[in-house]
């Protein structure tokens, strides 16, 4: 059955081809966000990497005192709510969720430039700009508000171990539902907000994935959808399913259902092709209850989900400690069931900066 394509969807195909003739990043990661029953709001992402990531769980309390990290004009703050993090090298906040229910993920994005920093002007590390949105916001739209503001330069550093500059975008999402995607691209910030930008993956760059996914939304997903693990393809795969799957009253049903697509868009571990030699496998994958305050992490290499119950953390700034959970070389340390009682006192990590 012919489709009827107009102006738009010529535009977004053509779009299309220049994606599929650009060379796939090797680095690759996926975010949605689930809008269910019941104020039911779940984000889920996949961290793929091609070596272990050293990934580890933290919990931080209110009252931290906070360095951007970018030399003797960094920004400083207070950290104003506790939150749960995955970490990145124990370097690096690469994922999370606050207390008030504000998840914020960083993927990987190619294209990210940075304004030049002189040193002057307070400045704040790539690897803390996750943790100050944690820190300091209850919601999408007052994180939206401060960045506007541009309120520090960020300052991009080499990730640990290779010679090339971390390049990430971020994403926020909080328990209303609400969402915003910021990216850096020629040396300005750009802020997509909307609560319809439910699904963020990697290059190109987020106002051309929309195009991208135009295309894909007019087929429709029931007829025919892309199945390669190129950013653009698990986009549209994400776009579908999330707002395909039931919104059920069960919060189990739903999380159940929330898995099953970030495992849909993640990519086989240890998978190695002939033309994608550096091609990035899932190593692991979270899912946060926004309204239940529950924090899922799944590792690839582990039988076991297990999960972070926020409610019943001490984040006070009196008493709220730092505690650390270590998941072991490549998460592979088995955890099952509530994890609260399985984290140690452990002093902070410093932030990766000048």
């Amino acid at each position: 059955m012919p489709i009827k394509r107009s102006f738009a969807t010529a535009c977004a195909a053509l779009a299309l081809s220049a994606g599929l003739a650009a060379p796939p990043a090797a680095d690759a990661c996926t975010r949605f966000v689930y809008q269910g029953a019941e104020g039911e709001v779940i984000t889920a992402r996949s961290m793929d990497w091609k070596t272990d990531v050293g990934t580890n769980l933290w919990v931080f309390p209110r009252g931290m005192k906070r360095s951007g990290e970018a030399g003797p004009h960094s920004i400083r703050w207070t950290s104003r709510y506790g939150s749960v993090i995955a970490s990145g090298y124990d370097v690096a906040t690469t994922d999370g969720m606050n207390e008030a229910g504000l998840v914020a993920n960083v993927l990987w994005l190619v294209e990210s430039s940075y304004p030049a920093y002189d040193g002057k002007t307070p400045g704040l590390a790539l690897s803390a700009w996750a943790q100050y949105v944690l820190d300091n916001f209850a919601t999408v739209q007052q994180a939206v508000d401060m960045l506007a503001r541009q309120p520090f330069t960020i300052v991009t550093a080499n990730v640990p171990g290779e010679s090339r500059l971390a390049t990430l975008h971020l994403s926020l999402s909080d328990a209303s539902g609400d969402s915003a995607i910021i990216e850096y691209i020629d040396h300005r910030q750009v802020i997509h907000h909307s609560r319809a930008y439910q699904v963020m993956t990697n290059s190109p760059t987020f106002e051309q994935q929309l195009a991208l996914n135009a295309y894909w939304t007019q087929i429709g997903g029931t007829v025919m959808l892309p199945g390669t693990n190129r950013a653009s393809d698990r986009f549209a795969r994400a776009a579908f399913y999330v707002n395909a799957i039931p919104k059920s009253e069960n919060p189990v049903e739903a999380i159940a259902s929330v898995f099953s697509v970030i495992r849909n868009v993640s990519v086989p571990f240890g998978i190695t092709t002939p033309d994608q030699p550096n091609i990035s496998s899932t190593r692991w994958r979270t899912v946060a209850d926004q309204k239940r305050k529950l924090y899922f992490f799944e590792s690839a290499l582990t039988p076991n989900i297990f999960w972070v119950d926020l409610k019943t953390l001490d984040f006070s700034e009196k008493t709220g400690k730092v505690m650390k959970l270590d998941l072991g070389p490549n998460q592979t340390h088995i955890y099952s069931g509530v994890a609260n009682d399985r984290f140690r006192v452990a002093a902070p990590f410093r932030f990766l900066g000048l």
